[in-house]
């Protein structure tokens, strides 16, 4: 062998689970004595990184070297090897693979008997059914195969948990899957019986194993454990608890991290975790970016065994729950096909306050759906009696321009309510309607700062040059600092010689150390030296 082709195998050791390439490629060295037939077959090691791969190969070759090397394969010490050998001669001879499997466990030798049995076992459990269920339409032989395995399951219960041990942790999670549909039980408790009679340094082992076949049923560690959990197992759970919090101990740095793809990456982590990652995924649950707020969301519900919305339903309707939480959740039911019921049936519960209803009929706007139903839906809530609900119904109509809808928008500048003005406000400016630009103006001298921000926050879309006094006014004037912050935004977009001026003294004198950073980055804007 090449000092090459020996780094690309041992670079894939462990790979595609089993042995990976190089224990396949030491199978193939091990049983084809041929080598003519090595040189063609041992090279599938490293196209394909399966262990079985040149057996099943071998199969497709007549001829006495090649079936003295599937004899010899019968033997190796990985199933995989000695199932492949079984699934060639299957094909070779028209008979169906139980059958083969079968014929062989039935006939074997003594010496024999326990491999057969572990492979009968592994290839049944393969398909997710036990040996028994497997070799039911296996002829004949079905019957005494099924038997003699089951007989010999104590030897096979030991073969499994040393791979459930096994320093390759490729191979853990298979071997405890395998093991637990062979003796027909759930894999946490065939975990923990197996570490009762194990001591405590090979805990990391076990947890990595039942890590692995929960991801692989899409559950998680602590639904399973918690599904077996009884009063004499206190201890063993505890140690596996003690291994899984120092996991989450580690993915908690990735939550903190600047990069979204490493927290997106952090919180799907975590779904392995479950109910042991609560604290986690909540926290993850308030995250600024929405992808990673939504698949906290999922890990949540997960973790409870129900569906998002499930979850949803039970986070929101809670007496307990604040505004907060409820809008989290609000925002990650607003993603889902089946949002605009769910939505609205909050917005039209009176049972809740209304700034829960509001919100509700606000996040309305990020629903799919047809947009004149939209409308229609929305106008019951245009006139509700609580302001905060007619202010987060306004704040929907994110629609196309129509008679209706700019009649709405006119009524909600109109309204006596500041909250439902300030919503308003928005739609002028997010749909540009720029024939309202005067009304605009005018309510930059409003007695309510939510509604003087709207304005100023509205002329950064509909504003024009004769406009920039006027916020200058509000920059240098307004008592609000949030209201100055719109203004000064606002400026560094309409841009020009009394935007800058104006800038600039905000920039130098503002009290306020935000709107001086906002006027410092807008001077910088339109090319300028802040003071």
């Amino acid at each position: 062998m090449s000092a090459a082709l020996f780094l690309v195998l041992l670079l894939s050791a462990g790979q595609h689970g089993g042995q990976g390439s190089l224990g396949c490629w030491s199978s193939c060295q091990r049983h084809v004595q041929d080598q003519a037939l090595r040189a063609r077959l041992c090279q599938l090691c490293v196209t394909t990184g399966r262990a079985d791969a040149w057996v099943l190969e071998l199969g497709r070759i007549r001829g006495l070297p090649a079936q003295e090397g599937l004899r010899s394969a019968l033997t190796d010490p990985d199933w995989r090897v000695r199932w492949a050998v079984l699934r060639a001669q299957a094909k070779a001879r028209g008979h169906t693979e139980p059958r083969t499997l079968a014929d062989w466990v039935a006939e074997a030798p003594a010496r024999d008997e326990v491999l057969a049995c572990i492979t009968a076992a592994r290839a049944a459990a393969s398909t997710g059914k036990s040996t028994a269920s497997y070799l039911k339409e296996a002829g004949a032989k079905g019957g005494t195969a099924a038997a003699r395995v089951w007989a010999r399951r104590d030897a096979i219960r030991e073969a499994l948990e040393v791979e459930v041990y096994s320093e390759q942790a490729v191979l853990r999670g298979e071997a405890l899957s395998h093991l637990a549909t062979f003796l027909g039980r759930p894999p946490a408790r065939v975990l923990l019986e197996s570490m009762a009679r194990r001591p405590e340094a090979g805990d990391v082992a076990a947890a990595s194993a039942l890590l692995s076949v929960a991801e692989k049923k899409g559950s998680s560690v602590g639904r399973m454990l918690l599904a077996e959990a009884k009063p004499p197992d206190q201890a063993l759970i505890n140690r596996l608890f003690a291994v899984y919090s120092a996991d989450l101990e580690k993915l908690q740095k990735g939550l903190a991290s600047l990069d979204v793809t490493e927290r997106r990456a952090t919180v799907q982590s975590l779904w392995r975790y479950g109910p042991l990652a609560q604290r986690e995924l909540e926290r993850a649950l308030v995250d600024s970016e929405a992808q990673v707020r939504r698949l906290a969301a999922k890990g949540l519900a997960e973790a409870e065994g129900l569906s998002l919305m499930e979850a949803a339903r039970r986070k929101i309707w809670d007496d307990g729950a604040s505004l907060d939480t409820r809008c989290t959740w609000m925002d990650v039911v607003a993603t889902e096909k089946t949002c605009e019921p769910f939505l609205l049936e909050v917005a039209h519960d009176t049972d809740f306050l209304a700034d829960t209803r509001g919100e509700a009929a606000a996040r309305l706007a990020d629903c799919d759906g047809d947009a004149t139903r939209r409308f229609q839906l929305l106008a019951p809530l245009l006139k509700d009696q609580q302001a905060a609900v007619r202010a987060g119904a306004v704040r929907a109509l994110v629609l196309p321009r129509s008679p209706e809808l700019d009649a709405a928008v006119a009524a909600a500048l109109e309204d006596s309510m500041p909250e439902v003005v300030a919503a308003a406000l928005g739609v002028v400016g997010r749909q540009r309607q720029v024939a309202r630009v005067e009304s605009v103006v005018t309510l930059l001298g409003s007695p309510h700062a939510e509604v003087r921000e709207g304005a100023a926050r509205a002329l950064e879309w509909i504003g024009r040059p004769q406009h920039v006094k006027h916020l200058a006014q509000t920059l240098q004037q307004d008592s609000v600092a949030s209201v100055r912050v719109a203004a000064a935004e606002t400026l560094a977009v309409l841009g020009g010689p009394f935007a800058a001026s104006a800038l600039s003294q905000a920039a130098a004198k503002d009290p306020d150390s935000h709107v001086q950073h906002v006027a410092r980055r807008g001077l910088a804007r339109l090319g300028f030296r802040p003071p």
